[in-house]
């Protein structure tokens, strides 16, 4: 099930292609402060033409900008306005990898949200496997 599909996650966040890293999202809730993105992972990513030639993987930074992304869709259905940036990362850990073909899960929840930024906490998945986790710090930038 879509709750968002691309046209609307484009709406909520500035990415486009080839760094844009969520295709759609199917499951929003503002009240726990909670998403669930999707990222389908095919073989024609820029990135995958060097990680890595004949044994293609997709970078750990990558994953990271995903969950970052995602969260990103997460405060903007929060009612943040405005341009965030990734502030920090912090306890980044990488349990599994992330080959063409797989569908990457992403899963976001705002433990910390104010108007000035905030912290994320993210889990991406593969077929409900955790594949990388990560706290992300978000923090507005003034025009």
């Amino acid at each position: 099930m879509t709750v968002l599909d691309n046209k609307r996650v484009q709406e909520c966040i500035p990415h486009r292609y080839p760094f844009l890293f969520v295709d759609k999202t199917i499951s929003l809730d503002v009240e726990k402060k909670q998403i669930v993105c999707v990222k389908n992972v095919t073989i024609n990513e820029p990135f995958f033409q060097g990680h890595f030639p004949g044994e293609p993987v997709m970078p750990g930074v990558i994953i990271v900008e995903a969950l970052a992304q995602a969260g990103g869709v997460l405060v903007y259905e929060l009612g943040a306005r405005g341009l965030f940036a990734l502030s920090s990362v912090r306890s980044a850990k990488f349990r599994r990898l992330v080959r063409p073909g797989d569908v990457l899960h992403l899963e976001v929840e705002a433990a910390h949200w104010s108007k000035r930024g905030g912290r994320l906490l993210g889990k991406a998945k593969v077929e409900g496997e955790l594949a990388a986790e990560a706290e992300i710090l978000l923090a507005f930038l003034p025009s």
